[in-house]
């Protein structure tokens, strides 16, 4: 398939975004069951929010460019019964107002307690807009990755290992942003952030490993044979019938060449499951703000490139027969 650079860019930025509001959310939770110290909620869940609704407005605005009539884009949500990508464009903006509510009860101190669970636990407005913010970040999740996993004729993405791929990608860069903004503003919440990145890490790793086994060792459905309803064991295509290329070729193909397809393979390993773990743990011993942010600029570049490798990975069955243009 070829890889848009909008779609790479909505998908790894709003994932993002969500990672960082649920890692915020955790965080709150885990600071009222006295487990964590409590944050200051303007330095911290204000400007926290208003840093993971910057990264879901960047992936809305970069999901436009995309679009042959982005003054039709409201078109996109009509179809919510059927289609994913209408759920996805439902979702998001549900989530974006979540987040920026959530902002702005901490933003105006907003947070006198409405009642206590067990004793333990004030529940308050904010934390109100957190779970239902938490819900729609999932929900989001699921359907972003259903756009692609529930393509039956692509079987590289149809497969439960893409919507646990997505997510796991999405928390493990959200919470590696969480323990960047924490270094950054001086909140010890690093060493809680960076081991929960870690371990999402670590998980989306394993899930992404079998993915690739799974689709190295995939046996397509569709052939050759198939394509143009010809039984013939030995089928070579001369001529896809004209001299220059179509939609066909230039939305279906990548055109990158082996060797690149194998260096973004190694890059995205490396940059996304070695480096950020290796300097996260640096960042323990040195205490420096830098290597978190660091951290997270590499592996969401090791993201991007993933990203373009899950689109040039699959393989659409037109390209059977569209396999040369002359």
């Amino acid at each position: 398939m070829h890889p848009a650079f909008s779609v790479i860019f909505l998908t790894t930025l709003i994932g993002v975004g969500q990672g960082l509001f649920l890692a915020l959310v955790t965080g709150q939770v885990y600071s009222l069951a006295n487990l964590l110290q409590p944050q200051d909620s303007i330095r911290f869940y204000a400007m926290g929010s208003a840093l993971s609704l910057m990264f879901l407005v960047a992936g809305l605005l970069a999901s436009f460019f995309h679009l042959g009539h982005p003054e039709r884009a409201w078109r996109s949500a009509a179809k919510w019964r059927t289609s994913w990508l209408s759920r996805e464009v439902i979702v998001l903006p549900l989530l974006m107002l979540f987040v920026a509510l959530y902002g702005l009860v901490h933003y105006f101190g907003l947070t006198t307690p409405l009642f206590t669970i067990q004793g333990v636990i004030s529940v308050d407005g904010s934390l109100i807009l957190g779970v239902l913010g938490a819900l729609a970040a999932f929900a989001l999740y699921f359907c972003t990755a259903m756009i692609y996993a529930s393509i039956k004729f692509i079987e590289e993405w149809h497969s439960p290992l893409t919507l646990i791929n997505f997510t796991l990608f999405g928390l493990s860069s959200g919470f590696m942003l969480a323990a960047a903004f924490s270094a950054w503003s001086g909140v010890d919440l690093v060493g809680f952030y960076g081991t929960w990145a870690v371990i999402f890490t670590f998980a989306a790793g394993v899930s992404r490993w079998l993915s690739l086994r799974r689709n190295h060792n995939l046996v397509h459905k569709s052939t050759l044979q198939t394509a143009i309803g010809i039984r013939h064991n030995q089928i070579e295509q001369k001529s896809q019938g004209f001299m220059g290329g179509s939609f066909n070729t230039r939305e279906f193909f990548h055109g990158a060449s082996a060797g690149t397809v194998r260096l973004v393979y190694g890059f995205f390993l490396l940059a996304v499951f070695v480096l950020p773990v290796l300097l996260l743990g640096a960042s323990y011993w040195l205490a420096s703000p830098y290597l978190p942010v660091t951290a997270f600029v590499v592996q969401y570049l090791g993201l991007m490139a993933e990203r373009w490798y899950f689109f040039v990975e699959a393989q659409h069955p037109q390209n059977l027969y569209y396999q040369s243009m002359a």
